[in-house]
C-alpha cells in the first residue's frame, strides 16, 4: 500500500556536508550557520533583518514581547485586544494570551481562510477602538490576507500590524511577499512547511529596534543584541562598562535560541526555495484538475501562482458527511490527514471560556473548522502518489 504523508524531508549532500562541518567544529550552539540562515531568509523575504528562534510559536511570542517592550507603541500593552483569525493553528491565539493580551476574532473567507476585512472595520467602529492595539492576520495554507485593506484600517485606528506568515513561505500579494507588508512577521519551519528543519522559527522586520528587542528576548532578555558576537576577539560595545552584557538582563525574556544543526538543514532549502514552491504549486494544480468531478461534495483549494502552498486543504460541502470517519478511512488506506485546526473559540478546549461569547457569530469559521482537513502536496510526492490520492478520494467520496 502506498503511504502519502502530509510532510516529508530528505537530507541531501548539501545538508549532510554542513552537518558534518558542525560535528567537526565541536560547536553546537548558535554560530555562523545561524547567521547565514538569517541573512538568506531576510534576503529572500525582502526585509532588512531576520532573527531565528526555536519554533514558530516562539517567533510569535518574541514578536509580541518586542512590541510590549517598545515605548513607541503605547497601545500595545497587557490587556489590550488583538484582532486575529479564528481558524489557524492554536499557537497564534495562545501567544497573544500568553503575552497578556486578548485575542479577538472575526469571521473568515471560506475559500481562502483569510480575515473578512469588512468585519474587522465594523468591529472597530462598533466598539471602543482604543481598546485595540493590533491586527494579527494569519496567512493560512499560504493564502495572503487583503493587506492593503488591513493596513488602511490599521492606519485609521493607529494599530500595529503583525503578519503571521508561518505557513506562507514566499506567497505573494500584488507582487509583494507575505511578511513584508507590516512592522514584523513570523515564520515556522516545522516539518510539514515549505522550508522544513523539524523545529525552528524566525521573525523578520526592517525595524532595527524590533530586531534588537527580539535578539534580547530570545536570550532571556540580556543586553546583547549584536548581529554577530565578537567578544571572543576582544571586541564588545560594553567592554568598558562595569557589567557583563551576557549576564545582565534588560527585559524578562525566554530561551528561544536554536542550534547550528537546524540552520544547516535550512540553508540548502532556502537556496532552492523557488523550486520547492513551484513543485508544490504543480501538485496542487494537478490534483485540482483530476478531482474536478468531486467539486459538488468537496471544496478544492483555490489555485493561484501567488500562493506558496503549505498543504492541500479540503472542505467537505455535504453537511450530512462527518469529517472524522472520512479521515479515518483515508488514513487506513495510507493517506495521512490533518483536521483544519478548528474554530478556536468554538472547538478548542483551551479557549472554551470564549465559546458563549462567539456562539453563532463565526459561521464560516465554525463550518470550515469542523469540516475542513488537509493532505500533503509537498515536493517529494511522485506522480504515482498524486494519482493514488485521486483514486482514493474518488473512491471514498463516491
Amino acid at each position: 500500500m502506498i503511504k502519502v504523508s502530509v510532510g516529508d524531508i530528505k537530507l541531501g549532500e548539501d545538508e549532510r556536508k554542513l552537518i558534518n562541518e558542525i560535528v567537526d567544529s565541536n560547536r553546537l550552539s548558535e554560530g555562523p550557520l545561524t547567521r547565514e540562515f538569517e541573512r538568506l531568509w531576510a534576503e529572500f523575504i525582502g526585509t532588512k533583518f531576520c532573527v531565528a528562534v526555536n519554533s514558530g510559536t516562539s517567533a510569535l511570542i518574541a514578536g509580541l514581547y518586542a512590541l510590549l517592550y517598545d515605548d513607541r507603541f503605547p497601545k500595545v500593552k497587557k490587556g489590550s485586544k488583538v484582532i486575529t483569525s479564528p481558524v489557524t493553528y492554536i499557537a497564534t491565539s495562545s501567544a497573544i494570551a500568553l503575552a497578556g493580551m486578548e485575542p479577538v476574532f472575526v469571521d473568515i473567507d471560506p475559500m481562502t481562510f483569510t480575515l473578512k476585512v469588512d468585519q474587522v472595520e465594523a468591529l472597530l467602529e462598533s466598539g471602543n477602538p482604543d481598546e485595540y492595539s493590533m491586527i494579527l492576520p494569519v496567512h493560512l495554507m499560504g493564502y495572503v490576507n487583503d493587506m492593503d485593506e488591513i493596513n488602511r484600517i490599521s492606519k485609521k485606528y493607529d494599530l500595529v500590524v503583525f503578519e503571521d506568515s508561518a505557513q506562507a513561505h514566499g506567497s505573494l500579494y500584488k507582487g509583494k511577499k507575505a511578511g513584508t507588508m507590516s512592522l514584523l512577521s513570523d515564520y515556522s519551519f516545522y516539518i510539514a512547511h515549505n522550508i522544513q528543519v523539524g523545529e525552528m522559527g524566525a521573525v523578520v522586520t526592517s525595524d532595527k529596534k524590533i530586531r534588537d528587542n527580539i535578539k534580547k528576548i530570545k536570550a532571556n532578555g540580556r543586553y546583547c543584541a549584536c548581529p554577530v558576537c565578537t567578544r571572543s576577539k576582544g571586541i564588545c560595545p560594553y567592554q568598558n562598562d562595569d557589567f557583563d552584557p551576557r549576564f545582565t538582563h534588560e527585559f524578562l525574556g525566554f530561551n528561544f535560541k536554536i542550534n547550528e544543526f537546524q540552520a544547516a538543514i535550512g540553508i540548502p532549502q532556502v537556496k532552492r526555495i523557488k523550486d520547492i514552491i513551484a513543485s508544490r504549486q504543480q501538485n496542487v494544480e494537478y490534483l485540482n484538475q483530476q478531482l474536478d468531478g468531486l467539486k459538488h461534495v468537496l471544496q478544492l483549494p483555490l489555485f493561484s501562482k501567488d500562493v506558496s502552498y503549505l498543504a492541500y486543504p479540503l472542505v467537505i460541502k455535504d453537511k450530512l458527511l462527518e469529517r472524522q470517519p472520512i479521515m479515518r478511512e483515508l488514513e487506513s488506506k495510507g493517506l495521512e490527514t490533518r483536521p483544519l485546526f478548528g474554530c478556536i473559540p468554538a472547538h478548542q478546549p483551551a479557549f472554551k471560556y470564549l465559546k458563549q461569547q462567539y456562539e453563532g457569530k463565526l459561521p464560516n469559521a465554525d463550518y470550515v473548522g469542523s469540516s475542513g482537513f488537509y493532505i500533503g502536496c509537498h515536493q517529494y510526492l511522485k506522480k504515482e502518489d498524486l494519482d493514488y490520492i485521486v483514486v482514493l478520494l474518488k473512491t471514498v467520496f463516491k
